[in-house]
């Protein structure tokens, strides 16, 4: 987990974009006594690409910017997972930004593609 969320975080900052936050749920909970396997939350965005969201509708904001989970599966597998940008706009009713929405799942994919890469 800690290699792909480093992974993950240089292929953000490579595209222009910019880390926001990190969560580490899984430190979290061992700092509560809870167990959990590594969990973290990374978001990012670039307001050139979230903004015009905003501009349709501005609860998009509850789910931008955008947020990728990093988390080892039962099996010790390392798996990433997000919301795809077509369903932050139908959550939202945003039907005049396809360009945007296009262009945020291009970027979700290289992304998430670059940070699991072996």
């Amino acid at each position: 987990v800690p290699t792909t969320v480093q992974r993950l975080e240089a292929a953000v900052i490579s595209r222009g974009a910019a880390v926001v936050a990190k969560v580490d749920h899984g430190a979290a909970a061992q700092a509560n006594g809870l167990a959990l396997r590594p969990t973290v939350l990374v978001l990012f965005g670039n307001p050139k690409l979230g903004t015009p969201l905003m501009q349709s509708e501005q609860t998009a904001g509850l789910d931008l910017p955008l947020r990728v989970l990093v988390w080892q599966d039962a099996g010790g597998v390392t798996q990433v997972g997000y919301a795809p940008p077509s369903l932050i706009a139908a959550r939202h009713g945003i039907t005049d930004r396809d360009d945007v929405v296009g262009k945020m799942t291009g970027a979700l994919k290289a992304i998430t593609g670059e940070a699991t890469a072996r």
